[in-house]
């Protein structure tokens, strides 16, 4: 289990520092990663050189953050970042240390580490270097902090989240000390970034596990990264169509669907604004009038807040706007849908529409099973047979419209549109003879195609 073996890179690397009198290893989550049999998505790389030293024994570097003891190696075209051995000093702001302090103990740096299984160093003439039993908390399937867990949380409050996160996509359990620290330090996640916090959250929620956000809730991390949702997760939803608590419904649907950043923060996000529109009627029913128009725009405040990109933005903001509409089981309507969200963005409805489902009650399941596969039956149709759905799909274009006479852009975009109305209900009539004709029928006769 402990054997490792490096890429030739990060060997070259080692070795080229061992020439030169120093030491080398391959440090943290790419050794981590290689004992459970997963591929690194990069390899650091940990020595007693300093900085100018390391620069000296390598032809191509970049001064990544050199004041740290971090220099970037370049070896053909993959990176490496190769860090001195360090104990940082004081940390001032949760995050960053006042100063740090080189050393030569692979020991004291290993010490400065996060979690027991990110502590673990490796090269091939020494193997594995094990100093706080991370490959114990490997075998036993647990996230523990190395050292005093309120020291490591203090240097780093985004550590809580990393706990998570990694307990998320290792299926790992959290050891309850480091649990309780968790829950004592979470108020210093708000002098965290908004951007570092999104990086961890959405590792998390991508994760095999992303249920495992209902810990941030337990332990009062959501109130801090998530007060929206955290507001709902006890919100009862007495009503036949509902069988969990606004955030339990959440957390499911969020485990029903795929694993891709849209459509999980879709999920995450598609019932965030129940808690403000809650009612009660004279029957005992709660009702949540409203909450699509509400979810999607606190979904799109907090997209902003968290600094999403605006492609994520505003997919998730129209999925959520779009997820609780009711169509006609008809190829027109699927159409039009089609053309208000894209082809793609009516599957990914669909896949939204079917994880909202199996988080709800049984309550006339089959009856709602039944209407979103003939929605999907009636859409793969319309992919199968090619249908307009958007303008680019016409057989005609602003060209053929000017031939007929029409300059002015805003009729012929008018003109446009009128012709796609006509095919989407009628797809037959999209040929180029066709449409030619309508044009003649209705715009040189009536100066307009509505």
């Amino acid at each position: 289990m402990n054997k490792i073996v490096l890429p030739e890179n990060v060997k070259y690397i080692i070795e080229t520092l061992e020439k030169a009198g120093f030491e080398g290893y391959a440090v943290g989550g790419c050794v981590r990663d290689s004992l459970l049999g997963r591929e690194p998505d990069d390899w650091d790389i940990t020595t007693n050189a300093k900085p100018l030293q390391i620069k000296e024994l390598f032809r191509r570097t970049i001064d990544t953050g050199i004041q740290h003891g971090t220099v970037t190696v370049l070896v053909d075209k993959d990176t490496y970042e190769v860090t001195t051995y360090r104990i940082d000093g004081e940390y001032e702001d949760n995050r960053h240390p006042k100063q740090v302090e080189f050393t030569t103990s692979l020991t004291e740096d290993l010490k400065r580490r996060d979690f027991t299984i990110n502590a673990m160093a490796y090269n091939d003439r020494t193997g594995l270097i094990d100093e706080f039993s991370g490959i114990e908390d490997i075998r036993d399937c647990i996230i523990r902090c190395v050292g005093d867990p309120i020291e490591r949380f203090s240097e780093d409050a985004l550590r809580i989240m990393r706990a998570i996160r990694f307990s998320a996509q290792l299926g790992y359990e959290i050891d309850n000390e480091t649990l309780n620290a968790m829950r004592k330090l979470a108020g210093n996640l708000k002098s965290v970034s908004a951007e570092r916090i999104n990086t961890e959250l959405s590792k998390l929620i991508i994760s095999d596990n992303p249920g495992k956000l209902r810990l941030a809730y337990e332990y009062g991390i959501l109130d801090i990264i998530l007060p929206e949702l955290s507001k709902n997760m006890e919100i009862t939803q007495n009503n036949p169509h509902h069988c969990y608590t606004v955030g339990e419904h959440i957390m499911r649907s969020v485990e029903a669907i795929e694993p891709d950043k849209t459509l999980r923060y879709c999920m995450l996000f598609h019932d965030i604004g129940k808690a403000e529109t809650k009612t009660t009627d004279e029957e005992g029913i709660d009702h949540f009038h409203g909450h699509v128009q509400l979810s999607a725009q606190m979904a799109s405040d907090i997209c902003h807040r968290l600094k999403f990109d605006n492609k994520t933005l505003a997919a998730v903001k129209q999925l959520i706007a779009y997820h609780d509409v009711k169509m006609e089981l008809k190829h027109k309507s699927v159409r039009r849908m089609m053309n208000k969200l894209g082809s793609e963005g009516f599957g990914d409805l669909l896949k939204v529409k079917q994880a909202d489902l199996l988080a709800q009650s049984l309550y006339k399941r089959e009856e709602k099973q039944a209407e979103l596969d003939k929605l999907r039956e009636l859409y793969l149709e319309i992919i199968k047979d090619n249908d307009c759905v958007k303008i680019s799909d016409l057989a005609v274009n602003g060209k053929d419209l000017m031939e007929k006479g029409i300059t002015e852009g805003p009729m012929i975009g008018k003109t446009l549109a009128g012709l796609l109305e006509m095919v989407m209900d009628e797809p037959g009539l999209n040929t180029r003879e066709k449409l030619l004709e309508l044009i003649d029928e209705h715009y040189m006769q009536n100066n307009t195609i509505a």
